[in-house]
């Protein structure tokens, strides 16, 4: 997934983009997550251990909600449209337009819903063959940062573990950006991230024309 320059900036951009609205939710949500679920997993636990209901549900209806997004993102990577890549982050960019557009209208839930649904769909970008690129999460990534230098150090490729490293810094540079853009202006800092998505879109698009 990530042998190809256009495929590393794509993911990376994406990563990034995680992060950042992952970083909005966090401090809207107060320390739940619209992408890494497996945080809310654990929070999930963690609260039910404690019979604490309210961010029990909150952290499964999140879960919910982003199995809902990534089943709509595989479907569309299963059906026969073309350009599926394209038509996936435009997908995307509409539910966190979707997302902003709540936000002005005073619908907190509903825009948070419209963000982790987007996160979900996400993830399929990269899908092929019922296999793909976790984009919204790194652990994966930072697995394989330590496999790949394993790798170089007893003879394979000696910088092959670099754009997995890419694509942790991408989400953290996200965040850091998402937390200073909601301190700024709430959840209006979504309107960014859709802008960033719709563009996204377009280049998938432009790039995947010049490929027929």
């Amino acid at each position: 997934m990530l042998e190809s320059r256009r495929n590393v900036m794509l993911a990376c951009a994406l990563s990034g983009l995680a992060g950042y609205v992952d970083g909005i939710g966090y401090l809207h949500l107060g320390g739940l997550f619209v992408s890494f679920m497996s945080g809310n997993s654990t929070r999930l636990g963690v609260s039910l251990s404690e019979a604490d209901w309210r961010p029990a549900l909150e952290a499964f209806g999140l879960i919910v909600l982003f199995v809902v997004g990534a089943a709509a993102g595989s479907l569309i990577v299963l059906s026969r449209i073309a350009h599926r890549q394209p038509v996936i982050l435009l997908a995307e960019a509409l539910l966190l337009t979707v997302a902003a557009a709540a936000h002005e209208f005073d619908r907190p839930n509903s825009a948070i819903a419209a963000i982790v649904l987007a996160m979900g769909l996400e993830n399929a970008v990269f899908q092929l063959d019922g296999g793909g690129l976790g984009l919204t999460y790194v652990t994966g990534a930072l697995v394989k940062v330590g496999q790949l230098i394993a790798a170089a150090l007893t003879g394979g490729a000696g910088w092959a573990w670099l754009p997995n490293l890419l694509l942790w810094a991408a989400l953290v540079a996200g965040a850091l950006l998402g937390a200073l853009a909601y301190r700024w202006i709430n959840l209006a800092a979504i309107w960014f991230a859709a802008g960033t998505a719709f563009a996204l879109s377009m280049l998938a698009a432009q790039t995947a024309k010049r490929t027929d």
